[in-house]
């Protein structure tokens, strides 16, 4: 059975405006970008899910960590941000409507960081807010069942992902199925359903909105818990999904850099072109641009030439 919710005219609304932003992020070759942006877009992913749990490490600290330097820090959130870099570096490698894959993740996400890592809960938990009990999670014997269906309805249901992404979020933090890191499982794994149709979301990092807006954040799961319908949520993360595509797209002022255009040209070409083939990619750019594009992928050794001028013959070095 799918679980509760309506679609109202906020979300086609919301659902539009985010399919327009995907058609323009592909329009403007976004769609795979530079390796500088990954690591910054990474970096803000995991700096905001942590940050939202209550990890104080900086976007600078979670930099050195990437880059296997050491720095000073308390020692259990330091080895959350060593397992969040574990886990993104494995995203590929993970099946989003596989129960199986699902444990994997939390397993390298909550390791030395809880004692039942990649296990389910087997015991009763309630969220607190404050000094009040904001939610009292399904028994722990009804866990298994529970997740079992969420992922039926992932595998079976017709709708689209951009909607199962948000149910199976707030869905999943309704069960409450572990004893910690729910919210970044939630959050991981919505970045996962969407993944599978639009491979740009591997990029956005929509926790970074989550982060700014985390009232709102828990006031949708809230406002979804009363109302029995995961509706409010629904709304909430289709609002947060569409303003990371704005910030990527950055309408004012995105202009493709060199290495945005050398990154994407070498991701969709098998191996060898000339400087016509480059500009029938990127029609709006000049014959010098172009030519100045090559000659830096040429000395930052992506790509080898041969022949002269015109006649100039570009391989690409696998």
């Amino acid at each position: 059975m799918s679980p509760p919710y309506q679609i109202t005219p906020e979300i086609l609304k919301l659902i539009a405006s985010i399919s327009e932003k995907i058609g323009q992020i592909n329009a403007k070759f976004l769609d795979k970008p530079s390796p500088k942006l990954r690591k910054e877009n990474r970096i803000k992913t995991i700096h905001s899910s942590l940050s939202i749990e209550g990890n104080t490490l900086t976007e600078e600290q979670i930099t050195a960590l990437i880059e296997n330097k050491r720095i000073i820090g308390p020692e259990k959130e330091v080895n959350e941000v060593l397992n969040a870099i574990a886990v993104y570096n494995q995203l590929k490698t993970f099946d989003p409507i596989s129960s199986i894959s699902f444990l994997k993740a939390h397993e390298t996400l909550m390791k030395g960081l809880v004692a039942d890592n990649g296990k389910y809960r087997n015991k009763g938990v309630g969220i607190m807010a404050g000094d009040r009990i904001a939610h009292m999670a399904p028994p722990a014997d009804n866990v298994s069942y529970l997740m079992n269906d969420l992922f039926d309805y992932l595998k079976k249901s017709k709708e689209i992902s951009l909607i199962k992404s948000c149910v199976f979020h707030y869905e999943m933090e309704f069960i409450h199925p572990f004893i910690d890191g729910n919210g970044r499982m939630g959050r991981l794994w919505q970045t996962l359903i969407l993944m599978k149709e639009y491979p740009v979301f591997e990029f956005i990092p929509f926790e970074n909105i989550i982060h700014k807006t985390q009232s709102e954040y828990y006031h949708a799961l809230s406002q979804s818990d009363k109302s029995g319908s995961s509706t409010p949520f629904i709304e909430y993360m289709l609002k947060v999904v569409n303003d990371s595509l704005y910030t990527m797209l950055d309408f004012k002022s995105r202009v493709m850099s060199t290495e945005d255009r050398l990154t994407y040209f070498i991701e969709i070409c098998e191996s060898e072109f000339s400087r016509k083939d480059y500009m029938s990619v990127f029609k709006e750019i000049s014959s010098a641009t172009a030519s100045r594009d090559l000659k830096q992928g040429a000395e930052q050794g992506w790509f080898e030439k041969e022949g002269d001028k015109t006649k100039t013959i570009y391989r690409i070095i696998k």
